[in-house]
């Protein structure tokens, strides 16, 4: 991890340190609270949330070369606590599109993924979210999720069947997903 060093720093309480891994961070953490949430205010409070949270706790990071696997843990957790509190369900088209040039074919596919995630059960919605919007390996998402790597291989794979039903069995390839 090249910010390894600023997470010692931030650790040991230089709040510059915290603050420029967080801004590092930070178009990420909204991105995946905003696939929780999926409306801008909730995905702001959430990030807001989850930044105090890491601040106040920063030294309990164990292993600072997983500290963005421990932020985003935070945040999928916060996520999760604002939609138990609030008990909404939002759709706002601007998740699924972050080109202006999207042909309306392109926005309805992925419009149709995002709908299969969101009724997805929490373990599943959170795995997809990891490994095809975070890019994260297995061995990460289970870190992340506190789960056994086997767990998180027989999450996706049940993931990908259930996304493939709710898709009605088009495969959607952005980042060769769901294939």
């Amino acid at each position: 991890m090249k910010n390894l060093s600023l997470v010692k720093k931030a650790i040991n309480g230089n709040k510059e340190a915290f603050e420029i891994l967080v801004k590092n961070e930070s178009e990420k953490l909204y991105k995946t609270a905003f696939l929780y949430v999926r409306n801008k205010e909730d995905a702001l409070d959430v990030l807001q949330e989850t930044i105090y949270k890491a601040f106040i706790s920063i030294e309990q990071v164990k292993e600072p070369q997983f500290f963005n696997t421990w932020l985003t843990k935070i945040l999928i957790r916060t996520a999760y606590d604002v939609l138990r509190k609030r008990k909404i369900v939002v759709f706002d088209e601007k998740l699924i599109s972050n080109k202006s040039d999207d042909s309306i074919r392109d926005v309805e596919g992925k419009m149709d993924v995002i709908n299969a995630i969101s009724c997805l059960s929490k373990n599943y919605q959170t795995v997809i979210i990891l490994y095809y919007y975070h890019d994260l390996t297995i061995q990460q998402i289970a870190e992340t999720m506190e789960k056994p790597d086997n767990t998180i291989k027989t999450y996706l794979r049940r993931a990908k069947i259930e996304l493939k039903k709710g898709i009605g069995g088009v495969n959607y390839s952005e980042h060769g997903a769901f294939s």
